[in-house]
């Protein structure tokens, strides 16, 4: 059995920097899982504020430059993008040193290369512009045959709207596919802060994958999930 798990950049390396101590608990439940028989995981790991953080200054400069005459070119959305895989794969090689037993192989960066996976764990990052984390995650389900993906986010299920927004919000424990992308919209933007990735929706939808979506910070939540107990969260199918 392999599992995938789109684990948010920001769970890993919040705003005010990577957190040893949710990686230490972290890895001691996803071990404890794979122990228990023939399983394997699958960690595409996120940007994260570091990504926005860093997206965010490149817009910046952008601004000032063409304030001071010396830029006159808008936002390059691949610009972003390369900003944000970088911040992915920073990420990734921590998570991957994390679980130095059992990744073998080194941080996966493009879903589509030939690439073995020789350990228990297999951890992934960003790939190139146009392509989020979420949709590399659901390309390395299709390539393994996973029938699940969960999505590991720093909020604990998806809403009818965003709740920052919205105080009429509420949350749902499942929805459609459809539904969902009347909710995210349909095109990848990048830094885009949204549950689950347009495009990525799209692919998932095709493949008739199903996906959980639920709180990273929440381990006890995530061993609910992990052995089919009952959990909070938002299941999309």
């Amino acid at each position: 059995m392999t599992l995938v798990i789109s684990l948010g950049g920001s769970i890993v390396a919040p705003p005010n920097g990577p957190d040893g101590h949710f990686l230490l608990k972290f890895k001691a439940l996803l071990r404890s899982w794979l122990a228990q028989g023939d399983r394997k995981a699958i960690l595409v790991v996120g940007g994260g504020s570091a990504a926005r953080l860093w997206q965010s200054a490149y817009r910046e400069y952008l601004r000032l430059a063409r304030l001071a005459g010396t830029e006159h070119a808008a936002v390059f959305d691949e610009s972003l993008d390369r900003i944000g895989i970088a911040a992915t794969r920073l990420n990734a090689q921590l998570v991957k040193e994390v679980f130095y037993e059992d990744c073998l192989d080194p941080v996966v960066t493009d879903p589509t290369s030939n690439f073995a996976m020789s350990g228990g764990i297999l951890v992934a990052a960003g790939w190139k512009p146009g392509f989020s984390t979420d949709y590399d995650a659901v390309l390395l389900a299709e390539r393994f045959n996973a029938k699940k993906l969960i999505n590991l986010s720093n909020i604990a299920q998806i809403y009818t709207a965003d709740p920052k927004v919205d105080p009429s919000a509420l949350p749902l424990s499942s929805i459609a596919y459809d539904s969902l992308s009347q909710i995210v919209g349909t095109e990848w933007n990048p830094g885009a802060n949204v549950p689950f990735d347009p495009i990525a929706v799209k692919k998932a939808k095709a493949l008739g994958l199903g996906v959980i979506f639920a709180s990273g910070k929440d381990l006890e939540n995530f061993s609910n999930i992990l052995n089919e107990q009952p959990f909070v969260g938002t299941i999309i199918s």
